[in-house]
């Protein structure tokens, strides 16, 4: 077998270039805002013998270092896991139950582990390996399947009408209830009615005090003391106290946890 050629360099070199980007990471220098990265450096299809035979390069590379790694079998995904110190798991791994099933494995140093769990997540979910038993959730995503089931049958409903209408049936009256909230002035049609199907939470930041608004299904918006504004422009003057572009000072929650300025809504 060829020996790698970073088997003839330094350790110290080998890591010249991640270690370097995880401490500007951890720091907030220059460097993390050019390399706003996951992933700083890889390994790919390496023969298990690597580990019995230059066991003190792929400890060199790995040892102490977070991220992913994949173990195959005849070129085949086997097992995907996370650690905290890659080294040692493949280590554990050429001993414990799995130790027969893989003859290569990957390798994914990030920098930091802020997201790995998720990636690893993501990795289960997708390829759905031998050797993992268990496919985690996705703790803080939001399954659309209910919205997609919804907007099919809205869908639907629709071309059943249009091909075969039902007869007319005498609607039901209904008690007249009393507005719970005040309703817009009449006359002015809502700017987001367009955009908009479903209830959506915003906020907006001014003076470093975060206020919270609600876009109703109607397009109408809930905001700065239970007023009810036609456009998002009055809803944030009516913070400010000032003319403002609501459309890019507003942020609404595109998915849980996904804040995006209001003007994505027009794209």
């Amino acid at each position: 077998m060829r020996t790698p050629d970073i088997s003839t360099r330094p350790v110290g070199q080998q890591l010249a270039s991640c270690p370097e980007k995880l401490t500007a990471y951890r720091e907030g220098g220059n460097m993390a805002k050019r390399t706003n990265q996951l992933v700083c450096q890889h390994l790919e299809g390496i023969s298990r013998r690597v580990l019995a035979s230059y066991p003190d390069i792929i400890r060199g590379m790995a040892r102490g270092r977070h991220g992913i790694y994949a173990l195959y079998r005849r070129d085949k995904l086997y097992y995907v896991g996370l650690a905290t110190d890659l080294r040692q798991r493949l280590k554990q791994h050429i001993r414990d139950q799995h130790a027969q099933t893989w003859d290569r494995f990957s390798l994914y140093l990030t920098v930091g582990d802020d997201h790995i769990r998720e990636i690893e997540s993501l990795f289960l979910r997708i390829s759905k390996p031998r050797g993992n038993k268990v496919t985690p959730g996705l703790a803080h995503s939001e399954n659309l399947l209910g919205e997609l089931r919804s907007h099919i049958k809205g869908r639907q409903q629709a071309e059943l009408e249009d091909i075969a209408p039902r007869g007319r049936r005498k609607a039901k009256s209904q008690p007249k209830r009393k507005p719970s909230r005040p309703a817009p002035r009449a006359g002015r049609t809502p700017v987001l009615a367009q955009y908009v199907s479903k209830r959506l939470h915003l906020r907006m930041t001014y003076k470093g005090k975060e206020y919270r608004a609600t876009v109703r299904k109607d397009g109408t918006i809930f905001g700065h003391k239970g007023t009810i504004f036609t456009s998002p422009s009055s809803a944030g003057q009516a913070v400010i106290g000032r003319p403002v572009d609501g459309w890019h000072r507003w942020r609404y929650e595109r998915a849980p946890g996904d804040w995006v300025p209001l003007d994505e809504l027009r794209k």
